[in-house]
């Protein structure tokens, strides 16, 4: 039944939210102890690192159902310690302090990207180690799972700087505070529409190749990465259109004395 497209496609959709709520999970509970916690939980959560790493390689030569799993859950193992790695703030940036008030333009830019700037470079390197895996692979799930993670997350973090109307801070940790003076609380720029067109494009390429291939390694690999472009749409969209899509983790969630918005943007 594991071959079956819906069932790939609703496996995507249970493994970004419970990967996205253990993950705050961790980063709240470091936060609540606070000390080392945050860089106790980066260096606990290495074996998820060599895991998912272990996953790629193993399946890059195996064009078959559970290979494409095997794949789909490696990238996604590497992409959520790097997240993890952010969100405790021992990989984000050299730049931890507000945006100074007046700051505009480029020298607004330099700053809020030094908030970020080593969370990026991780981000670019597990992208080339990853294409520089997969060159002459027959498996390149992994790569694609990758990619789809990137393009969502680079776009989102573009639209949290340039302005949208609804952007979350419930669940940024407290090693990241200073990350929300960057944000920019408004009506949305240029940047969402290409935002928008660059994903709903990629989300009819992997609809697209779904629907017309008949190999089912192919089609459970395509049923994923559909599912994960669809909700990284879903996401863009939900920056615009006030939903309260908090509650699919808050109720998980320990409380803290922060918890008064009601958007999340996820994993």
């Amino acid at each position: 039944m594991m071959d079956a497209p819906w069932m790939a496609a609703v496996s995507a959709v249970f493994l970004w939210w419970f990967a996205t709520g253990a993950i705050l999970l961790i980063v709240r509970l470091a936060d609540r102890i606070g000390g080392t916690a945050h860089v106790c939980a980066t260096v606990a959560g290495l074996p998820l690192l060599a895991l998912g790493a272990v996953c790629v390689a193993g399946s890059l030569d195996s064009h078959t159902v559970g290979g494409v799993y095997k794949a789909f859950l490696g990238a996604l193992a590497i992409w959520g310690w790097i997240e993890l790695a952010f969100l405790t703030g021992v990989v984000a940036g050299p730049v931890r302090d507000d945006c100074p008030p007046g700051l505009r333009s480029w020298d607004r830019f330099q700053r809020a990207f030094g908030t970020v700037a080593w969370h990026e470079l991780a981000l670019v390197l597990g992208l080339l180690a990853l294409v520089l895996a997969s060159d002459g692979a027959v498996n390149r799930i992994a790569l694609a799972t990758y990619m789809v993670l990137f393009i969502a997350r680079i776009c989102a973090k573009l639209n949290l700087y340039f302005g949208v109307p609804r952007i979350n801070t419930e669940f940024v940790p407290t090693r990241l505070t200073h990350l929300k003076s960057y944000f920019t609380r408004g009506p949305f720029t240029l940047a969402f529409p290409i935002a928008i067109t660059a994903l709903t494009a990629l989300l009819a390429v992997c609809a697209e190749r779904l629907w017309t291939t008949q190999v089912p390694a192919t089609a459970t690999g395509f049923a994923l990465l559909t599912a994960l472009a669809a909700l990284a749409l879903l996401e863009h969209w939900l920056m615009v259109i006030p939903l309260p899509d908090a509650k699919l983790w808050r109720w998980m969630l320990p409380r803290t004395n922060t918890d008064t918005e009601s958007e999340t943007h996820g994993f």
